[in-house]
C-alpha cells in the first residue's frame, strides 16, 4: 500500500463544447463571487472576449490585469496587490499554459478560489494542481506543488481554442505524449503495478500516446483550416484536460520523469532555448529519456511522428548544442537531482545522463 500517493483528479467543474463559456456565471454564483478579477494575456484575450459574454452581467464587478508573459513570484505578487486593494473573491484566468499556472500558485498562495478559460492546448497546466515557475528572463524556477487546492471551474469553447497558434498545438501533443513515455516504465514496476490509482493512470497515458499517434495529422490539418471538427475537439481535450489526469491520479509515479527534468535543465543553463516551446524541449526530452533507458526501438518507432510534426529530436537540431561541455555537465547534474529521475528502475548516474546525451546526437545523425 502506498502512504505517499496525493490523488487530485482535476477542476472541481468542466465543460468543454461550444457554448460552453456561457455557464461561468453559474460557477461564480455557486461560489458567491462578487469581485472577480480577470487575469489575461495581450492577443488571446482579443479573441477571447466575443465569448466572455458575462462581462456584460451587473451583478458581478470586474477588475481586470494583463499578465507579463511568465509565470513568475513577480507575477504573483502583482496579482496579490490586486486581490488585497479591490478585496476580490474569485480570480478566473483567460489565456494558455502559464497563465493558468500563474493564476493556479497565486490563488492558492491568497486563499482565493480561480477558474480557468484555457485559449489554446499547448499542456495541461489549466488541469493540474502545480505550477511551472520562471523568472521574467524565462529561466526555469522549478515547480510550485498546490494540491491543497484545485480550479473551481475549467471552461472553455472549442472555437475559441481553434483559433490559437498550431505550433502550440503541435507542442501540447508532444508534450501530451511524453506522459507515457515518462511514466510506463515506473508504472511497471512489481510494487506498484497492482496500485488502483495507478492502473487508472497508466490506462489514461496509453490512450493520450494512441490517440495522438493516430490521429494527430487530422486534427493538425483541420486546425489549419479554423475547422473545430470532432477529430481536433477530441485531440485538444486531450492536450489539457485528459493528459492532466495522468498525474492527477498518479501523482509522483506518472506526474513527469528524465523528459521534463531535461526540459527544465535547457531552460535554465541554455538561454537560446527560450525560443522552443515548452512541448518542444519536451520532445526533444522523450529522445533523450529513451536513450539513457537504452530503448533505440522506441525511438525508430516514433521518428516517421516526429518528422510528420517537425518536432526537435536532437540538440544540433535545435542548434542548442552547447559548445562549452561544462553546460552539459550542469544539465546532467540537475537532472540527476530530480527524485522523479529516480522512480525510474534503472540506475540512474550523472556519467549515464551524460554519455546518453552524446549518444541521442550520434545517433539521430546517422537516421
Amino acid at each position: 500500500m502506498l502512504t505517499d500517493l496525493k490523488v487530485k483528479v482535476g477542476p472541481q467543474f468542466y465543460r468543454y463544447h461550444i457554448g460552453a463559456i456561457d455557464f461561468v456565471p453559474d460557477v461564480l454564483q455557486e461560489f458567491s463571487a462578487k469581485n472577480v478579477l480577470i487575469v489575461h494575456g495581450q492577443i488571446s484575450f482579443e479573441k477571447a472576449t466575443p465569448f466572455l459574454t458575462f462581462l456584460n452581467q451587473a451583478d458581478y464587478n470586474f477588475h481586470f490585469l494583463q499578465y507579463t508573459g511568465e509565470c513568475s513570484y513577480y507575477g504573483a505578487e502583482r496579482i496579490a496587490k490586486v486581490v488585497k486593494d479591490n478585496q476580490i473573491d474569485f480570480i478566473v484566468g483567460v489565456g494558455g499554459g502559464k497563465l493558468a499556472d500563474l493564476v493556479g500558485y497565486a490563488a492558492h498562495t491568497l486563499n482565493v478560489n480561480f477558474g480557468v478559460i484555457p485559449t489554446l492546448a499547448s499542456n495541461c497546466a489549466p488541469w493540474t494542481p502545480l505550477s511551472v515557475m520562471y523568472k521574467e528572463s524565462g529561466e526555469s524556477e522549478g515547480k510550485s506543488e498546490h494540491f491543497l487546492r484545485q480550479a473551481a471551474f475549467f471552461i472553455t469553447d472549442p472555437e475559441l481554442v481553434v483559433d490559437a497558434p498550431v505550433n502550440y498545438f503541435v507542442a501540447g501533443l508532444a508534450d501530451t505524449i511524453a506522459k507515457w513515455y515518462e511514466s510506463d516504465a515506473i508504472l511497471q514496476q512489481e510494487h506498484l503495478i497492482n496500485e488502483p490509482f495507478l492502473q487508472l493512470a497508466g490506462y489514461t497515458s496509453e490512450l493520450c500516446k494512441d490517440a495522438i499517434l493516430n490521429n494527430s495529422a487530422k486534427a493538425i490539418q483541420d486546425m489549419q483550416a479554423g475547422n473545430a471538427t470532432e477529430e481536433f475537439i477530441h485531440l485538444s481535450e486531450i492536450v489539457f484536460a485528459v493528459a492532466g489526469l495522468v498525474g492527477g491520479l498518479g501523482d509522483k509515479y506518472a506526474r513527469n520523469a528524465i523528459a521534463h527534468a531535461m526540459h527544465d535543465g535547457m531552460s535554465k543553463y541554455i538561454p537560446k532555448s527560450h525560443d522552443f516551446l515548452h512541448g518542444e524541449k519536451v520532445a526533444y526530452g522523450i529522445f533523450y529519456q529513451l536513450a539513457v533507458e537504452k530503448k533505440w526501438d522506441q525511438i525508430d518507432a516514433l521518428l516517421p511522428f516526429y518528422q510528420e510534426l517537425n518536432l526537435p529530436m536532437s540538440l544540433k537540431q535545435m542548434k542548442l548544442f552547447p559548445a562549452d561541455e561544462t553546460v552539459i555537465d550542469q544539465i546532467v547534474t540537475f537532472v540527476d537531482s530530480k527524485e522523479k529521475v529516480h522512480l525510474l528502475p534503472i540506475p540512474i548516474t550523472v556519467d549515464l545522463l551524460k554519455e546518453s546525451i552524446f549518444e541521442l546526437e550520434k545517433y539521430i545523425n546517422q537516421e
